[in-house]
């Protein structure tokens, strides 16, 4: 089995099409489906089932998906391993950081950290937490900042659990409430983040518990928008406690909600069976200090 095949069938899985697919591995979308279709003639398997422009997987596909992108990332792994033992890195820390409150749990942090290792070369990676996530078990990334809870693939250590709050318009007639429960919001146009983002599943379930299904007035990937948003009384909107008090706006208010109450519980996230280098270790090591920059 060619790695190179096995590789174009997980990104055509993990892309959701061949052409994203292509993109990703940087070869045409006619060289992924002559690999996938060889990979399917070298396991005697139908691997993937195309319905017009869309493809399904097959329970062979599922199996062959589940054990491909493990055996890739191990690939990862080994290559990792090896080129840190024979020093061709110099020390190389692939991080996932999330579009939310990296300024806080992470700017700081970042001067001790290079001030500590120098020599450490520091690749960035900016997503919501679930393509995080991913990138993690696909070996792309040593380490990243997710939501908890996590699946049991991962092995994490918690950075900061933080109350989610409720901010509307200053003008609004429940702005002068001292607290608000997901009940009393039934009828209020939701303000939600965009596409990947954990919260969201957070904000929808809690909702649901409360008996009802948001009316999603806008989503953004930007929380200084939101919040203009918010300014703007276009609807009512949940950011961690944190970001709310790091930006003050005369036009809205933040209160505390409860029943149910939800958090905004953020942890490093790496494979359980993965290799971890010593970047990431030492990266590990800092975070489970307090004065290392993040509490």
């Amino acid at each position: 089995m060619e790695t190179r095949a096995l590789r174009a069938f997980v990104e055509v899985v993990r892309q959701g099409g061949f052409s994203r697919a292509a993109k990703t591995v940087f070869v045409t979308q006619s060289t992924v489906s002559k690999a996938v279709k060889q990979l399917e003639e070298q396991l005697g398997f139908q691997l993937l089932e195309r319905i017009g422009h869309q493809s399904k997987l097959t329970a062979a596909g599922e199996i062959v998906y589940r054990r491909g992108a493990a055996i890739l990332a191990q690939g990862e792994d080994l290559k990792a391993e090896l080129e840190e033992l024979r020093g061709l890195k110099g020390g190389v820390l692939r991080l996932g950081v999330p579009l939310i409150g990296s300024n806080t749990l992470f700017a700081r942090w970042f001067v001790t950290y290079r001030s500590l290792y120098p020599e450490v070369e520091l690749r960035l990676v900016e997503h919501g937490s679930k393509r995080l996530e991913e990138l993690v078990l696909a070996g792309e990334l040593d380490l990243a900042a997710s939501l908890l809870p996590v699946g049991d693939e991962f092995a994490w250590q918690e950075l900061r659990r933080e109350p989610i709050d409720l901010l509307l318009n200053a003008d609004h007639p429940l702005a002068k409430r001292d607290k608000l429960s997901f009940k009393e919001l039934a009828e209020e146009p939701f303000i939600l983040y965009g596409t990947g983002f954990a919260l969201n599943p957070l904000i929808m379930e809690a909702c649901r518990t409360s008996g009802f299904t948001p009316k999603i007035a806008a989503q953004s990937t930007q929380v200084d928008f939101i919040i203009e948003l918010v300014a703007a009384n276009l609807g009512v909107a949940l950011l961690p406690r944190m970001i709310i008090e790091q930006r003050p706006h005369p036009s809205t208010r933040r209160i505390p909600i409860d029943r149910p109450a939800i958090f905004w519980h953020m942890a490093l996230i790496w494979r359980r069976a993965g290799y971890l280098s010593h970047a990431a270790q030492a990266w590990l090591a800092l975070a489970g200090e307090p004065e290392g920059g993040i509490y």
